[in-house]
């Protein structure tokens, strides 16, 4: 673990698009919640890494298996008692219903931004098998998370650091009013 906490240690999900901040977010926020983080894309069957790796988009019968892992995943962290932070993109309401399936007390986060902060970001960074072109169709799937989800939406037109701060203080709140 990357740090001790005496606070409730929650699971979440960080979600959204290619590009959000999932993976930077998540990380630090995992940190400052003391808790582990795992980047949900090192969990997807080879076949999906393939298919998006070559331009395709997923379809639900190729994130089902994914799915049913993030939730497993954070059902076996729970079972600990334990927190954890896991990037997954999480895009429909049934996506994160089929991980809450799994994992009830799971809290999403939600990394918002509009598609040109999305874009820029996306053809910033290397080594990533998403490529730009997938953007639109990944924000023509996303359903929002809506307040009734257990989550909360993060408007990523802002300093990390300021992004942490409100996602973590949003998190421990949330969660101390779960439990």
């Amino acid at each position: 673990m990357s740090g001790v906490s005496t606070d409730i240690a929650p699971l979440v999900v960080v979600m959204g698009v290619s590009g959000s901040g999932k993976t930077t977010i998540g990380t630090l926020v995992a940190h400052e919640l003391g808790v582990d983080f795992v980047d949900g894309d090192s969990l997807h069957p080879i076949k999906n890494v393939q298919k998006m790796a070559s331009g395709t988009p997923l379809d639900d019968d190729d994130r089902w298996p994914w799915l049913e892992i993030v939730g497993r995943t954070l059902h076996e962290r729970g079972e600990q008692h334990e927190g954890m932070v896991i990037a997954c993109s999480a895009l429909k309401c049934k996506y994160r219903e089929r991980i809450r399936s799994q994992a009830p007390s799971a809290l999403f986060l939600h990394l918002d931004g509009s598609v040109a902060v999305l874009t820029r970001r996306i053809e910033g960074r290397s080594g990533h098998f998403m490529p730009a072109t997938l953007l639109q169709s990944q924000l023509d799937t996303l359903e929002p998370l809506a307040q009734e989800e257990g989550g909360y939406k993060l408007d990523i037109d802002q300093s990390v650091p300021d992004m942490v701060n409100e996602a973590v203080t949003k998190l421990r709140a949330m969660a101390a009013a779960n439990s």
